[in-house]
């Protein structure tokens, strides 16, 4: 991103909020401050000289921790908060980011009851966050145990497959949710969420491989 450019963005930011959406005028002073501290940002972070440069494509889990735990509760039907009184633990311990310590709580729940496939489903989620995103063994064994205690819910598979991609192993993850999809009723509240990320897989393995060829 070049200076003119930066500074075009701001001006037409400025006008977009006092015109368009018609922003009071006693707050067009703050919005114009904010705009200048994000080109001061850009300015002390940012490096307007140099090219783009491009990057790998990534299936991002959400950094959300409370949007994570609703879609874990909307994928495995279970209640939002969740009855099992770890598992609401844990939730609020994750909600601020105590990924470690929320699964700490949860391994308290599976240890009182190693079919609990909520709580196994809630911990695979919290490692995966405490590792920023990364699948790791622990993580994995612990969607192993969700799928094992719950085999017929979606829970497992479609954050498994999160994890997967998150971490680059696109191939399987979309084996995965591939496999998911073809078990997942017509009127599932989240059948339109994992098409969707399914296409989007699809797109980011298309251009990596077009790269490739490309190089």
């Amino acid at each position: 991103m070049s200076w003119a450019f930066a500074i075009l963005l701001a001006i037409g930011a400025f006008v977009l909020a006092a015109l368009v959406l018609r922003a009071p005028r006693k707050g067009w002073e703050a919005i114009g401050a904010a705009l200048l501290l994000g080109i001061a940002g850009y300015a002390f972070q940012g490096s307007p000289g140099m090219p783009a440069a491009p990057k790998a494509a990534q299936e991002s889990v959400s950094g959300d921790p409370a949007a994570l735990i609703k879609a874990r509760g909307k994928v495995t039907r279970s209640g939002i908060p969740p009855t099992d009184r770890w598992v609401v633990i844990a939730d609020a311990l994750a909600r601020n980011g105590q990924y470690a310590d929320a699964a700490e709580m949860l391994r308290g729940a599976v240890d009182a009851d190693p079919r609990n496939a909520e709580a196994w489903l809630a911990m695979g989620n919290a490692l995966v966050a405490h590792a920023d995103g990364v699948l790791t063994p622990a993580s994995l064994y612990a969607y192993r145990r969700a799928a094992v205690a719950a085999p017929d819910h979606p829970g497992p598979p479609y954050f498994l497959g999160l994890a997967l991609a998150q971490s680059g192993r696109f191939d399987e993850a979309l084996t995965l949710w591939r496999r998911l999809l073809q078990n997942t009723p017509p009127d599932a509240p989240w059948r339109a969420d994992l098409t969707d990320k399914i296409g989007r897989l699809q797109t980011i393995m298309a251009t990596q491989q077009s790269g490739g060829r490309a190089r």
